[in-house]
């Protein structure tokens, strides 16, 4: 191995976990699951072909069927969800890697021809900006409902309620999606939540429902819950006033919380575009997180060894990377070229489409050839 002394390859302590390396792999939503958000046996395949990750995190899983905003995305709310799920741990766990399950509320994102035709559901009845593929072809989104008081608290207990099914699957822990214009994100940001009682209004209302779900999921995966944030994110049509002082108030109320770790993701070239104005996430917020932060940024190996070095990062995570290239520890490590998978295979429609998904070989095969 090619200069494993760097950060990058060292050994980490994840709380109780240990991890052989750094390097994280960041969710990543797939589009394999049956119908019924059933993962299915090319998950398990995919997922095991990358446990050399010092973690996996899983793509985004749906807590209950009204958090459904994508064709064949799984879920996390059935026991034939559970028992699809165990196999995927079984596989990981037997090449001896270590996954977490990202549960994941999408919230507005979604469709009622994703939802038999119930309407979307968010913090305030403002649509976002976008468009999803549903069983009827792709429709703009829609204006959701907003949540009642008592749907909030079911929705927590909903996120209670599928962690304990990743537990029964198996996990070794779950990362909550509080990123990217889904439910917690609404909640948390002022473009898209207009609300009048305490879940609206100041940045420590709109910060309360993300502390319920914390709370909630910990009581679940004490030290074992991490926790997913993009301040910088304009997906969806998202963008706070003031992104700053929201995060910052966010990363301080959660240092109190039993988590694992913080997420962060650096902006990407449409988050600039579209008017972010926190450039540099981690070093924006280092100093907020007493956490042990991840970060995420479209890195290469310099750039996520040089987020090590500088402390800006304790963990990295890749997320492309690891779709054309399942020994990526490895080809990072030895400094092998980097296989580009076609993005138009990116996103499946179900576990049929393996095509760009298990099919890409270790660097050791294509040394055979």
């Amino acid at each position: 191995m090619n200069n494993p002394s760097t950060k990058l390859f060292q050994n980490f302590s994840l709380k109780e976990i240990e991890l052989p390396n750094r390097v994280v792999m960041a969710p990543m939503t797939r589009l394999r699951a049956h119908d019924d958000g059933t993962p299915s046996l090319p998950m398990a395949e995919y997922y095991a072909q990358r446990a050399s990750a010092g973690l996996i995190v899983t793509e985004a899983t749906m807590v209950s069927p009204l958090s459904h905003g994508y064709m064949n995305a799984p879920g996390i709310f059935t026991e034939k969800h559970t028992e699809g799920w165990a196999i995927v741990t079984e596989r990981v766990h037997a090449e001896r890697g270590r996954i977490f399950l990202q549960l994941w509320h999408s919230g507005r994102v979604s469709h009622p021809n994703l939802l038999e035709g119930k309407q979307p559901v968010a913090p305030s009845a403002i649509a976002g900006i976008g468009a999803l593929h549903t069983p009827l072809g792709k429709e703009d989104l829609v204006i959701p409902r907003e949540l009642e008081v008592h749907e909030i608290a079911d929705v927590v207990e909903q996120f209670r309620s599928s962690a304990r099914l990743a537990k029964e699957a198996n996990f070794d822990g779950v990362e909550i999606h509080g990123a990217f214009g889904y439910l917690i994100d609404q909640f948390l940001q002022d473009i898209s939540n207009k609300r009048k009682d305490h879940y609206g209004g100041s940045i420590a209302n709109r910060t309360r429902f993300l502390e319920e779900v914390v709370e909630a999921v910990c009581s679940v995966y004490p030290g074992k819950t991490g926790l997913k944030l993009s301040p910088s994110n304009t997906f969806y049509g998202m963008g706070d006033s003031n992104p700053e002082a929201l995060f910052k108030h966010v990363l301080e109320r959660m240092n109190s919380a039993n988590l694992a770790y913080v997420h962060l993701m650096e902006p990407n070239p449409a988050d600039i575009a579209g008017g972010s104005t926190i450039k540099n996430v981690a070093e924006t917020f280092r100093q907020a997180c007493e956490h042990i932060l991840v970060t995420n940024g479209g890195y290469d190996k310099l750039r996520a060894e040089g987020m090590l070095e500088n402390n800006l990062a304790d963990l990295v995570s890749f997320g492309r990377p690891f779709i054309g290239n399942p020994d990526l520890v490895y080809r990072l490590a030895n400094e092998h070229e980097l296989i580009d998978a076609n993005p138009s295979t990116y996103y499946g429609r179900g576990p049929n489409t393996v095509q760009g998904y298990t099919d890409f070989p270790l660097h050791a095969e294509l040394a055979n050839l």
